[in-house]
């Protein structure tokens, strides 16, 4: 590889180029410039990237008349977001699978804090950021991850119940009316079929206990097809290797016969805890599965043969065997945590690890797209300016993906574009002047 193609005016004029596309992609001249300058005030340095800031650094001579441009562009034009972010997965895709294909698909949700409670979608609810029920938005995301990278490809704001059926609310917010209640596994299995239809090339799809506790969740994404390596809790039922439910029992000859599996007293499923707890030293093995920076991360996992066990009851049939993956980390007094996938049986215990703990990936994307590209900075309150402003980021952050996959190890993927200075009296609305105590 030529030195000359990692060079800064190199970058600076495939950002140029990219940047061409997803103006093109949001249709509307008039769109291109404001659009193109918003990515760009994105990629600047600074702490602040709400749009009053942006503008002072893009335009410091014109504060006002930039502010303006940017506000419109994303908060009240209506360009799509599925077109940018296609037009940013597909650039960054390009890249991303020249050194390897797509291995996971990543279904995840992220918060972000807010102080206030009118902005589309707050309400108090867990959010990931802080640890904790708290004041903030939710929104859910479908990442695509090679084994050196990664990339949301689909961003969608939870509406809790509350926003979804309050017309007042939706009105504030100019909610589309096409927007109903879903919860985060619907809205997460919708993205995963939009991802399918549109060509994305297929692979394991993880997610926490948060989806991957569902039952509900796990046949869905069995029935499109799809392998998953997926969290569950410690209590999650499955019937122990070499063994399933009762069959219905035999007809008797009065009645309707009987077509439901059984269970009973003696004949009973356990918790995956219970199941872990049970197993013999020899099942346990120690297992490296990557490199940190600071030493190789390794712990003990066993994985076994089970059938999930959630309310089959119900069934006529029992369910297929599938891998109960658990780590117990040396040292601990119980198992650290679970997983059930419906890979083939044939599978190592060496690759089911390794896509269990591919999900880390997504952590150091979120990371920079809160902390260096401002995804949770934006300060308008509707529906369309969450959404906009969150495609724009992500399609920011595609670009650095992108280039990090052109030049690795030590490319930082940003332009360094040039920061003018702003305005000696220059202050954001919320800040305290300087030398307020």
């Amino acid at each position: 590889m030529s030195a000359k193609l990692g060079t800064s005016g190199a970058r600076q004029r495939r950002l140029t180029s990219y940047l061409n596309r997803l103006a093109e992609a949001a249709g509307h001249a008039d769109r291109a410039v404001p659009l193109k300058l918003y990515c760009t005030g994105l990629l600047l340095p600074g702490e602040r990237k709400s749009v009053e800031p942006m503008a002072a650094r893009l335009a410091p001579e014109n504060v006002r008349r930039m502010h303006q441009s940017l506000h419109h562009v994303v908060a009240e034009a209506a360009w799509s977001d599925e077109a940018l972010l296609g037009c940013a997965r597909d650039y960054a895709l390009s890249a991303m699978t020249k050194a390897g294909p797509v291995a996971v698909w990543i279904v995840d949700d992220t918060g972000l804090p807010k102080k206030g409670t009118h902005s589309v979608g707050v309400a108090r609810q867990y959010c990931g950021q802080t640890g904790k029920q708290d004041n903030c938005q939710v929104a859910v995301s479908l990442s695509v991850a090679t084994w050196t990278a990664s990339l949301p490809i689909a961003y969608r704001l939870y509406l809790p119940e509350l926003w979804a059926n309050d017309s007042q609310l939706r009105r504030q917010a100019k909610i589309p009316n096409n927007i109903a209640f879903q919860t985060k596994l619907e809205i997460a299995l919708g993205q995963i079929r939009q991802a399918i239809a549109d060509g994305i090339p297929q692979a394991t799809v993880l997610a926490d206990p948060a989806y991957g506790n569902d039952t509900g969740f796990r046949q869905a994404v069995a029935k499109l097809e799809l392998s998953y390596v997926l969290g569950i809790q410690s209590t999650t039922t499955v019937w122990p290797p070499g063994t399933q439910p009762l069959p219905a029992p035999e007809y008797s000859g009065r009645g309707r016969p009987a077509s439901r599996v059984r269970r009973d007293a003696e004949h009973a499923p356990m918790s995956a805890k219970q199941m872990a707890l049970t197993l013999q030293a020899k099942a346990w093995k120690t297992v490296t599965w990557r490199e940190g920076t600071r030493h190789p991360l390794r712990s003990r996992f066993a994985a076994v043969r089970v059938r999930a066990a959630h309310r089959d009851h119900k069934l006529t049939q029992p369910r297929e065997p599938e891998w109960l993956l658990i780590e117990w980390p040396r040292g601990e007094p119980e198992p650290r945590k679970y997983w059930m996938s419906n890979l083939p049986e044939k599978t190592r215990l060496r690759e089911l690890i390794a896509l269990a703990k591919q999900r880390w990936i997504i952590e150091r994307d979120y990371e920079e797209l809160k902390q260096e590209l401002g995804l949770g900075h934006f300060e308008g309150r509707g529906w369309r300016g969450f959404h906009h402003h969150a495609t724009l980021c992500i399609a920011a952050y595609g670009f650095l993906v992108a280039e990090r996959s052109r030049f690795p190890p030590s490319a930082s993927g940003y332009p360094g574009l040039p920061v003018p200075k702003l305005p000696s009296n220059f202050q954001p609305r919320g800040s305290r002047p300087s030398g307020t105590p």
